[in-house]
């Protein structure tokens, strides 16, 4: 017995890597976030929801992917706000996520309340408000991020896209595409190709970067929401 300190435990050889050798390690790390699909390879496609900084994301698409997303933060511990003026169409999602506890809560339209989020109880905003929502009384800031869903293009997407920290965008017009191409910075390809989007396929992007998913449900998430859809 050591003084303070237990029992002495086994004696075992360091792992040890001559620092020659570290090329040739691979580790297969990914993001760390929600996985919200797969991309055109195949690989998943992860969004990183719980972030120390604020991000703002706007959501041009169906209420279907919207209500999978806030399912999935759930999972990975987050809390979940849901600002919405159809609280009959949010009600059996937020009875059924948690197992029990309430991590998903609804509240009307510019009633939701400061979540206190944290590093340990991040959380995540739902903006479930029509074609034009208000500016929110909860904005993004430090381990609380907002999710705004618009179901067309709207005179308020302007503003949003400019502001948000991600886009995403589902089966729209002709158009609506056109707008959301220049907005976007968008090659014409990708304008070409947001017309004809199946369901539960976004085009994720940044004036930068961009990505198409495909979201997919678990059996559970199916059950709950019914298959993927672009209109609700």
């Amino acid at each position: 017995m050591r003084g303070g300190f237990g029992l002495v435990g086994p004696r075992r050889v360091r792992h040890v890597v001559p620092a020659a050798d570290l090329d040739a390690l691979a580790v297969p790390v990914g993001d760390d976030g929600v996985v919200i699909g797969v991309d055109a390879e195949g690989r998943s496609a992860v969004l990183g929801i719980n972030r120390p900084t604020p991000y703002e994301v706007t959501l041009i698409g169906g209420l279907w992917t919207a209500q999978v997303l806030a399912l999935r933060a759930a999972a990975t511990g987050a809390r979940v706000a849901v600002e919405t003026g159809r609280g009959q169409v949010w009600s059996g999602l937020a009875q059924a996520a948690g197992g029990g506890q309430q991590c998903v809560t609804l509240h009307e339209v510019g009633r939701i309340p400061p979540q206190g989020a944290s590093a340990g109880s991040p959380v995540l905003v739902v903006r479930d408000c029509g074609m034009r929502p208000p500016r929110g009384r909860v904005v993004a800031g430090p381990w609380q991020s907002v999710l705004t869903l618009l179901p067309y293009l709207s005179p308020t997407a302007p503003r949003l896209l400019q502001q948000a920290s991600l886009v995403g965008v589902q089966r729209v017009s002709p158009d609506e595409a056109e707008q959301i191409g220049r907005l976007m910075r968008l090659p014409r390809q990708a304008v070409a190709s947001l017309p004809t989007l199946g369901d539960g396929v976004t085009l994720w992007c940044t004036p930068r970067d961009r990505q198409f998913v495909m979201t997919q449900g678990t059996e559970a998430e199916t059950g709950l929401l019914g298959p993927a859809r672009r209109i609700d």
